[in-house]
């Protein structure tokens, strides 16, 4: 029994740079990581070549905000947190290929490359502009510096970059009684020279592509065609900042840094070379970004959107012979009581936190049956208890520890033999055939919720054949239809274990291990084989353990 699968392919999944400024909350793993993982999951299983890159950002304006709201080095916040983030993938399982820095020498020199291939393309020059100054604290102001009112939605806490509640890109020159983070006061404009990418000169082209996206996510498309028919300006590229990449050309004078939205998103390119560099196949990168037959996915929240399908994409096209995104699936905010998580304000509890509660898969499967794919999703611990015991405990683990427990008991812990067939018997296997194709094509689309949903109504239905063929009475009348009845509900849970391995990597291993298959599940292929009649089943636990709502309000902030 198997899901027919695609042709091996090399899959590119990107995933949104973090910010080293903060412990990361629910919101940005159900946001961007943990959809990341169950996507590659599926397609490493599927048997095709999947990168999966991402890495701390440590030139964000938060990071500096931070260390100068705490009197110490940048760096001291970045080799703080990073950690953090490396431990959380641990622990929750999220199977990055290479989690790195934009500190990195190889970085570096990769933003170097890009900045003067675009240079010598003539999509980058020198211009003056002003730039808001802080008297009180004698510098320029980076654009996160700057906060004020939204000109667009009225949002009073918009930044100089871009309005996190209407989620547009911003120059700090648009906000209404703009005032400085450092100091609260009022800045001041005055000129300053800096690089400009010309982002005017893709407006046709970007529009072109955009228009010609399928299967991409309503609101990711109609924003950015929205965005880019209103017409793109050029953006400066660099800033008066002393923490960051180094400029790689002097024109501009001492003082001057690559600008951290321009830099960071070359992090997705520079990340894969590194990864290269440490296979010791130093032009492996090549096969997920040059080869056209590639797949190129950007998982990223909505605030993300612009630089995912507009900036970045332009910058690719500039810089030439670099593939484009297959699909930018960003997500929708995860919300705590209403309010959006935010480190920066700290709403939402470190997702560690959970951990030390709650088991990975329990904590995986609540975010995933909730993920935020086309609105907002509020995300309570209540909901986390009552996905574990109601779904995992009581579906998912009661039909794996009833069926084993009773094929040990009767059948000595061996794979029964079925006998002949009946419609109910044959109806369960050809709907785990259909359920893990359905599965398949459901991830591939980046229907991730959906393709939880319907794995689990499967689970359903394989506890209702249960139900009806009753093995634990035919156990003493009729052994042998206890045998087929018991023989089938192995096929469905072999099927089953399979389609819910890329939402729960830890507990479908140990199923792998309970049915006696050998080695690691996502070497099984995505597909299931009909259990081998004789064979010996490991010796089964219960998969999850059900958990007591706390009493008073859940635990949300931090």
């Amino acid at each position: 029994m198997s899901s027919a699968s695609q042709s091996r392919r090399h899959i590119l999944v990107a995933v949104a740079w973090p910010y080293a400024n903060g412990p990361l909350h629910l919101g940005h793993v159900a946001g961007a990581y943990l959809p990341a993982d169950i996507f590659a999951r599926y397609h490493r299983m599927a048997g095709n070549r999947v990168l999966m890159v991402s890495g701390s950002d440590q030139h964000g304006t938060p990071v500096t905000v931070r260390a100068e709201h705490e009197g110490v080095p940048p760096q001291e916040i970045v080799d703080r947190f990073h950690p953090q983030f490396l431990q959380l993938w641990h622990e929750l399982g999220i199977s990055f290929d290479i989690f790195t820095t934009t500190g990195t020498p190889n970085h570096a020199e990769v933003v170097h490359d890009v900045f003067l291939r675009l240079l010598e393309h003539g999509y980058i020059y020198k211009g003056k502009t002003h730039q808001f100054f802080d008297a009180q604290a004698g510098r320029f102001l980076p654009d996160r510096y700057v906060e004020g009112t939204c000109p667009h939605c009225g949002y009073e806490q918009a930044r100089g970059d871009q309005c996190d509640n209407c989620g547009r890109t911003l120059d700090p020159d648009q906000l209404i009684r703009p005032r400085s983070r450092l100091t609260g006061a009022a800045p001041e404009m005055r000129e300053t020279e800096h690089f400009f990418f010309k982002l005017s000169a893709f407006q046709q082209p970007l529009l072109d592509w955009l228009c010609g996206r399928t299967g991409w996510r309503k609101h990711v498309l109609n924003f950015s065609i929205g965005f880019v028919e209103e017409g793109l300006h050029d953006r400066a590229i660099t800033r008066d900042i002393e923490w960051g990449v180094p400029v790689p050309v002097e024109d501009l004078g001492a003082g001057k840094r690559m600008y951290v939205w321009i830099e960071a998103l070359i992090g997705y390119l520079s990340a894969s070379k590194e990864w290269a560099q440490g296979s010791g196949e130093p032009d492996a990168w090549r096969a997920w970004w040059e080869d056209a037959a590639a797949a190129t996915y950007y998982f990223i929240g909505k605030d993300n959107i612009p630089f995912h399908t507009i900036i970045w994409p332009a910058i690719l096209m500039g810089y030439g012979g670099l593939n484009l995104p297959t699909d930018v699936p960003a997500n929708q905010y995860v919300t705590f009581k209403g309010e959006r998580a935010s480190k920066s304000h700290g709403v939402g509890e470190p997702a560690l936190g959970y951990l030390e509660r709650y088991q990975p898969d329990a904590v995986r499967y609540a975010l995933a049956a909730n993920l935020p794919e086309n609105s907002d999703t509020d995300i309570t611990e209540a909901e986390i208890i009552r996905r574990n015991n109601d779904e995992l405990v009581a579906t998912w683990g009661n039909l794996v520890n009833r069926v084993l427990a009773m094929t040990h008991r009767t059948f000595a812990g061996r794979v029964p033999p079925p006998g002949a067939l009946d419609h109910r018997d044959e109806a369960l296997i050809a709907g785990a055939r259909t359920m893990l194709h359905q599965v398949g094509e459901q991830i591939e689309a980046v229907h991730l919720k959906a393709a939880l949903a319907t794995a689990m109504a499967f689970a359903q239905e394989a506890n209702g054949y249960l139900s009806d063929t009753e093995p634990w009475k035919a156990a003493k009348s009729d052994p042998a239809r206890a045998g087929t009845s018991l023989y089938v509900a192995l096929c469905a849970i072999n099927a089953l274990d399979v389609a819910l391995y890329p939402f729960l990597p830890f507990s479908s291993q140990k199923v792998h291990e309970y049915l006696g298959l050998s080695g690691g599940i996502e070497d099984a292929g995505w597909e299931a084989r009909l259990p081998q009649p004789g064979a010996t089943l490991g010796a089964a636990e219960p998969l999850f353990r059900k958990f007591e709502t706390p009493e008073g309000e859940a635990r949300l902030s931090a």
